[in-house]
């Protein structure tokens, strides 16, 4: 009694969440007591209308009367068992990997780090640095020098050490002697394998000390000074007088004498052509072309982006290579994210980023589907092997051993057979490591690389539970595949191979199809070789047969005329809009473009307008055999399945 009064306390706490899951997503037709909820069909509803998908009544009843025929027709497939059929499951088991090979790694990968670059490349980014100087494949003993040396330096500077001061003394970049480890304003993507800088250059709280931060290059002490809208790129002319092994202020007489002219009047792209000491741009009217920030000098840049109209230019500015006066010609911003995203995703893809992400990945679906790892099965079985393990002679053991190798989630076992399987596939992997002879960091590495790859078909065995557009897309592909089977059994090889329907069929729209008025038509062609004959034998055509212009002037050795006798559409050949529509008349010669010749048409015989028979007809009149076979098994369907719509749902659809 006792627990059939716990067991009804637990329904009863559980039916709260039940009826908030059907309210949040309730049913709004069933197909034969099989639901379609509200979210399948404004899925499919929106993903098919695109920006047509505007929700009004007249629209939704099409597209609800539409869907519903597509769920009869998969509800006949399923009742057929079309979905057992070993081919087709074999089509869809292959869609699905297609599909997850590359969803997941989207999702979970790419599409974040695109949408994380795109929020980078709003702004701008003031910072310095010091760097303690660090090779990738360092030892750990000075993986920890450098470490501690970077802890150092952030001890000194809060500890009030000038931070210019100390970046010219001990950074390793070399820009630190000039700029004091003051970079300026930069923007995203950094440099690839300066990702982790990135990130903390766009998060990091201003003026405060930050790190150690390790990129590729070392570590960094990175310290934000500001951060601004991003400037984007401008595109820009300038005209320029250089300084170099010149008399400063003659120079400055001149470029103020260029601007003086450029006031009163004159154009700016003549005077770039004929006076600017930029060869590589001077003759196109001092056309630089689109350029972001730190690619000139900052005080080139920033005049460059105070200019506020197209067309406006500035006064002179100097840098360390001369005297610039510079005109805006357009700027372009940061465009809207499906926009940039192309742009950026090569980048993402290119950057160490993306394969640290990919590993980071793998790193959270470990710890979530709690893997559990068996590393005696493994150390028992890598101290079995010999140096041929290493040779394209190993092959995994005839039986395979069914030893628990690890373990993810609930029932995804992986056995140490199936890794055997997987190093006798990768010969060549084996083969690389030949050349150490190390025969456990071998087997070390080829399971490092079997268990990510598990890990990953694991993860993809719950995109369906993980991402509900995934499954919409299943189930839009099983669905389809079902149709086009049920629909070929049923319509389209019926109508094909059913003559005896189709004929009988084709009596009831007989006269559907019609032929215009029509010609029957001589062509006559002749080889170029041959054009000084055309207007005797145009002459000769003009009032005779085809049989008497061949026997005239064609012989056993010289073939001159080739004749071919077709029926045509006066509408719809061009041939027969520059002549006369007649028996007997010629129209005017033409090139053949399939061949070198000359061709011409002469008319034989006019035809009326005239119904056409089933064989003139035939792919038009098997095309509407199988409409009208679709529409009868629509019909009987409709009779054989129970369709109920909640018309509430419905009405709540409507905008």
């Amino acid at each position: 009694m006792a627990k059939r009064y716990f067991t009804f306390l637990l329904a009863m706490a559980a039916f709260p969440l039940l009826s908030r899951a059907q309210q949040d997503d309730p049913v709004l037709f069933t197909v034969e007591k099989t639901p379609v909820h509200k979210s399948e069909f404004v899925y499919i509803y929106s993903k098919t209308n695109g920006k047509d998908a505007d929700f009004s009544r007249k629209s939704l009843e099409e597209y609800l009367d539409l869907y519903i025929k597509f769920k009869l027709k998969v509800q006949k497939a399923r009742e057929m068992q079309l979905d057992t059929i070993p081919q087709l499951r074999n089509e869809l088991a292959g869609y699905r990997r297609q599909l997850a090979d590359s969803y997941l790694i989207d999702k979970e990968v790419t599409e974040k780090l695109l949408q994380e670059a795109y929020n980078h490349i709003q702004q701008d980014v003031d910072i310095s640095h010091i760097l303690i100087a660090l090779k990738q494949d360092a030892t750990p003993a000075d993986t920890l020098a450098a470490y501690q040396q970077a802890m150092d330096i952030r001890k000194q500077l809060a500890g009030g050490a000038d931070f210019a001061q100390l970046a010219k003394e001990v950074s390793a970049d070399k820009s630190a002697a000039q700029n004091g480890g003051h970079i300026g304003y930069v923007t995203a993507l950094f440099p690839n394998g300066f990702y982790e800088l990135e990130k903390a250059a766009y998060t990091a709280p201003l003026n405060q000390l930050m790190g150690p931060i390790r990129t590729s290059a070392g570590y960094h002490v990175l310290k934000v000074h500001g951060r601004r809208p991003a400037r984007g790129e401008m595109e820009a002319a300038h005209i320029l007088l250089r300084t170099q092994d010149k008399d400063p202020e003659a120079v400055k007489k001149r470029i103020d004498s260029i601007y003086q002219a450029l006031q009163g009047g004159a154009d700016f792209e003549t005077l770039a052509r004929q006076l600017s000491e930029d060869g590589s741009t001077a003759s196109n009217g001092g056309h630089i072309g689109f350029f972001g920030i730190n690619k000139y000098s900052r005080s080139f840049e920033d005049a460059a982006f105070a200019l506020q109209k197209d067309g406006d230019y500035s006064k002179p500015v100097q840098t360390n290579v001369g005297w610039h006066i510079l005109k805006k010609i357009s700027h372009r911003g940061i465009q809207p994210y499906n926009i940039e995203k192309s742009r950026l995703e090569g980048q993402v893809k290119r950057d160490l980023r993306y394969e640290e992400a990919k590993k980071a990945l793998v790193g959270r679906i470990k710890k979530q589907a709690n893997l559990k790892e068996y590393p005696k099965v493994l150390d028992e079985f890598a101290a079995t092997l010999t140096d041929t393990f290493l040779t394209f002679r190993w092959k995994a053991p005839e039986k395979p051993s069914s030893a628990l190798l690890f373990e993810l989630g609930k029932d995804f076992k992986v056995s140490l057979g199936e890794f055997t399987d997987y190093l006798e596939r990768s010969s060549r992997q084996r083969i690389r490591r030949g050349k150490e002879a190390d025969i456990g960091a071998a087997v070390q590495e080829l399971y490092g690389a079997f268990l990510e790859e598990n890990v990953m078909k694991y993860e993809e065995k719950q995109l369906e539970n993980k991402y509900p557009d995934f499954k919409a897309l299943m189930r839009e592909y099983e669905e389809g595949i079902l149709l086009f089977e049920a629909t070929k059994i049923l319509v389209w090889d019926k109508a094909a191979q059913d003559s005896t329907g189709l004929a009988e069929f084709f009596q009831t729209i007989y006269g559907k199809y019609r032929w215009e008025e029509r010609a029957r038509t001589s062509i006559y062609k002749l080889q170029d070789s041959h054009k000084d004959k055309l207007d005797e034998v145009r002459s000769f055509a003009a009032t005779h047969s085809p049989e008497e212009v061949l026997a005239k002037f064609n012989t056993e050795e010289v073939p001159m005329v080739r004749h071919e006798s077709k029926t045509l559409e006066r509408s719809i050949y061009p041939e027969f809009r520059s002549m006369e529509w007649k028996v007997g008349a010629l129209s005017q010669t033409e090139p053949d473009p399939r061949g070198r010749s000359l061709k011409f048409h002469k008319i034989e015989e006019i035809l009326p307008p005239a119904n056409k028979s089933l064989d003139e007809a035939r792919g038009y009149a098997v095309a509407d055999y199988q409409d009208y076979l679709e529409g009868k098994w629509v019909e009987s369907l409709r009779k054989e399945y129970a369709v109920k719509v909640n018309q509430k749902i419905f009405d709540a659809l409507v905008r």
